[in-house]
């Protein structure tokens, strides 16, 4: 097994409870960990058994930007539901999503979700 990490990605994207959230949009920061089912690529030193970091850069921004979601939950769990269909040799995938503008009167830096998703065996 191996474990890929994509950290601190940043996005603009439309999602939120409130739909001023959906409307206006803002930033959001994403990490990504794909965990493999195996570590084939370490022998093949070929892309197709690893990872392909801008093929999975392309995915979160394609989710985040294109798609609109009230729960950073849905958010993260969407993204790496199409991540397991597309790579069938991903054991899981973790995404942390990071918003930092939140409707909560109190200084904080940001709210943060982590959600990992499973590949069906």
């Amino acid at each position: 097994m191996a474990k890929i990490r994509i950290k601190n990605m940043m996005f603009y994207g439309f999602h939120g409870v409130y739909e001023y959230e959906r409307e206006q949009g803002q930033k959001f920061y994403v990490d990504i960990e794909v965990e493999t089912k195996n570590d084939n690529v370490a022998e093949s030193d070929d892309l197709k058994d690893g990872v392909d970091t801008a093929s999975v850069y392309d995915i979160v921004r394609d989710v985040t930007e294109n798609k609109r979601f009230q729960m950073l939950s849905a958010l993260g769990a969407h993204i790496g539901d199409r991540m397991l269909a597309k790579y069938s040799h991903f054991k899981s995938v973790t995404t942390t999503i990071r918003k930092p503008s939140v409707p909560i009167s109190g200084p904080l830096d940001f709210v943060e979700v982590e959600i990992t998703r499973y590949a069906k065996d």
